[in-house]
């Protein structure tokens, strides 16, 4: 396996990428971007061993992010948050803000598991967050995840994540909800908040996978939520979960 240049790209570079964004043979398309060169080059590796992904390009800081991710449109762009000149926050908001068209999906990934910039990463529009010890499966969870719409925060940290940073972020009060939540919605919504899996949810409370992801996409609704990430930051915010 050869290991690809920071500013290289691989399918997409020439135009290769399919017009859906994904590599050629279905796989998910991933844009990897570390200063670390180590780091970068690790985590390239770890996921084009995965038969299903395929890294698309890397990138040594958060401005050649942003520029190959909108040239190449991955599937899932992986970003770590400290990076020169245009961090990951704010690479991530230019990809997947509230106020971009049509958001790429981001997963952010840090070396500190308490780091005040994840929060923010994820206010700005990350769909996940993970450590850089994660190991290969938990990464290639949340690429996945990512890349289908969905979320994956790291388990063992995201009740004390967004139960110590609900607070921190932008001080104006979280909207209520367009509709009362049901009892089986606040269930879910906890759920959700501790970082349970939609198998997990349903096995936990006896329900159908279906069922829970339609439950899932009506608090999405109610709350003008855009993934499960958002869902468990408003359920700390309105002090309904307690790490």
């Amino acid at each position: 396996m050869s290991a690809h240049h920071p500013d290289a790209g691989t399918a997409g570079e020439g135009g290769s990428a399919h017009p859906d964004g994904t590599a050629g043979g279905g796989s998910v398309s991933v844009l990897v971007a570390d200063d670390q060169e180590i780091v970068r080059t690790g985590l390239a590796m770890i996921l084009d061993a995965q038969p299903d992904i395929e890294v698309v390009g890397q990138a040594a800081d958060g401005r050649r992010a942003v520029e190959l991710a909108r040239r190449l449109r991955p599937d899932v762009c992986l970003f770590d948050i400290r990076m020169p000149g245009l961090d990951g926050i704010e690479a991530t908001r230019r990809l997947a803000g509230p106020d971009v068209a049509d958001p790429l999906a981001v997963v952010v990934i840090t070396t500190f598991d308490l780091d005040e910039y994840v929060y923010a990463a994820l206010r700005a529009g990350a769909r996940g967050f993970l450590l850089k010890n994660a190991g290969s499966e938990l990464l290639s969870q949340a690429v996945h995840a990512a890349a289908r719409g969905d979320a994956l925060i790291a388990p063992s940290v995201t009740a004390r994540l967004l139960g110590a940073f609900a607070h921190a972020g932008p001080a104006s009060p979280s909207a209520r909800p367009a509709e009362p939540l049901t009892a089986r919605e606040e269930e879910i919504l906890a759920a959700v908040a501790r970082g349970r899996t939609n198998g997990e949810i349903a096995d936990e409370l006896h329900i159908s996978l279906s069922t829970v992801k339609s439950h899932i996409a009506s608090l999405m609704t109610k709350l003008d939520a855009r993934n499960r990430v958002e869902i468990a930051m408003w359920a700390y915010e309105t002090n309904r979960v307690r790490s």
